[in-house]
């Protein structure tokens, strides 16, 4: 049998490209003492693996994500054979890990597979503390969510309405993804940032202000929030995927004295240092699946060999809620699900 890795073979300047990646092949590597060996089923791509190509990200090494995958072969009694685990060892086939890389999946009847790495994984923990911790959302507070067609914004929509926001506003790059926020998602108003100065489309959507700005992108749609905040607002930084690949893009522009005069409150946040809340997700969110209340808003693509263009349509905003790649299946043939 051949595994595949993925290396980053260069630091890119601006978008990435597919010569920036090499796939690389090798013998399916063999569990040793204390480890196991697991098939990957399911990987992430997300906005933060650009961040990291710029500096953290070794090249010609395997990259590192967020995968799904099942123990085919183990040297640990604490890693079954058979075993459903989530780790972060992803962009490969097949990965050796430790039970402290490792997470074991619930498997909750009725939830498809997938929503443990979108609603229910690390795009869902975001979103949910994002609202919850970060800008403890209290019942009827207006909320405005930048990137709100992608992972993180369709869950921080879906998450608000069940935690008792007020409206919804979230902004889009294109009419359809508007529509889907709106038709689909529950969104009570969105708009095309693209089609005019995101602080007059914003006041548009939210003539009376907002309460609570959950921002993926940083630039024009931060300052447009601030400017938007009502007295005690809250501001949720989660990305700036705006500027990952145009570093040159000037700094955002906001009447400084907003802040103070309207108490307002700004606050990033690593998901990372809230993984204890997951059961607390899980808890949150399980019942809402099963009833049919939530739904995972999911762009699948089929066929490991397409991680890379996955990743890269992701930046261009080709997907509509969190993007995935699953392994194809005997006889399949890797196109989009």
């Amino acid at each position: 049998m051949t595994a595949l890795t993925v290396h980053q073979t260069v630091r890119p300047t601006g978008f990435p490209a597919p010569e920036h990646f090499r796939f690389v092949e090798s013998r399916v590597p063999e569990p040793s003492r204390g480890t196991a060996l697991v098939e990957n089923l399911y990987w992430s791509v997300d906005p933060y693996h650009r961040e990291m190509m710029d500096a953290d990200f070794e090249l010609n090494a395997p990259l590192e994500g967020r995968a799904l995958g099942r123990i085919v072969a183990s040297r640990e009694p604490s890693l079954p054979e058979g075993e459903l685990v989530f780790h972060r060892k992803g962009w490969r086939t097949h990965s050796v890990v430790t039970p402290a890389e490792t997470r074991r999946l619930p498997l909750h009847d009725g939830v498809p597979l997938s929503a443990y790495l979108s609603v229910l994984g690390g795009t869902g923990l975001t979103a949910y503390v994002g609202l919850t911790r970060v800008a403890r959302l209290r019942e009827g507070d207006d909320v405005f969510v930048s990137a709100a067609a992608g992972g993180v914004g369709t869950a921080t929509g879906r998450f608000a309405r069940l935690l008792g926001a007020g409206r919804v506003i979230g902004s889009a790059g294109s009419p359809a993804k508007v529509r889907h926020l709106i038709e689909q998602v529950g969104y009570d108003a969105a708009f095309d940032y693209r089609s005019g100065p995101v602080a007059d489309l914003l006041t548009k959507a939210a003539p009376d202000g907002i309460d609570v700005f959950v921002d993926n992108v940083g630039g024009e749609h931060l300052g447009a929030a601030i400017g938007a905040l009502r007295e005690r607002g809250r501001v949720v930084r989660i990305g700036t995927v705006g500027q990952y690949n145009t570093p040159d893009t000037p700094p955002v522009v906001f009447n400084h004295a907003d802040v103070v005069e309207k108490s307002l409150r700004i606050e990033g946040f690593l998901v990372r240092d809230y993984v204890d809340l997951q059961e607390e997700l899980y808890e949150f969110a399980v019942p809402h699946l099963l009833t049919g209340a939530l739904v995972p808003d999911e762009t699948v693509v089929t066929g490991f060999e397409r991680i890379v263009e996955a990743f890269l349509l992701m930046l261009r905003g080709g997907n509509t809620g969190k993007i995935l790649v699953r392994a194809a299946g005997p006889g399949e043939v890797g196109g989009a699900g």
